[in-house]
């Protein structure tokens, strides 16, 4: 499970470190995809299969299930990581998620997401006040 919140930083061949944590589950590699709120998602290959068979066994005929497929899979990039831990993101990918040299790599539980460090700022300021009040939506009767 990934845990976290990590400040590395880009470097100028668009590589990143991945936090120390989290390379043993990411050592035999990722796939790089876009991810919601303009951030990537990085899953360790066996979870992304998991979710892509998941999304595979939505109807093909529902244009949501079509247009996600694509948007997930077009910008997709599968990546080994380096004997230093680090991972090339591919250029569209860096500009698909505003990233630049200072990033935010926060655990996701099944995934890692990189945000650029202004968006993960602007994220959490606008969703903190809400965490509480969602808990009862997201997981009722567990709170």
């Amino acid at each position: 499970m990934f845990l976290g919140t990590h400040t590395p930083r880009l470097d100028e061949k668009g590589r990143l470190i991945l936090p120390a944590k989290f390379r043993d589950e990411l050592a035999e590699g990722v796939v790089i995809t876009r991810g919601q709120e303009r951030c990537l998602y990085v899953w360790p290959r066996a979870e992304f299969l998991r979710f892509t068979e998941q999304l595979r066994a939505a109807p093909i005929t529902h244009k949501g299930t079509r247009d996600f497929a694509r948007m997930l899979a077009a910008g997709a990039s599968d990546e080994v990581p380096d004997k230093q831990g680090r991972i090339t993101i591919p250029p569209g990918l860096r500009t698909y998620a505003a990233l630049e040299r200072e990033c935010t790599v926060v655990g996701a539980m099944t995934r890692v997401e990189i945000w650029s460090e202004q968006a993960w700022e602007t994220y959490q300021a606008e969703k903190e006040p809400m965490f509480a009040d969602i808990s009862e939506e997201v997981l009722p009767g567990i709170f």
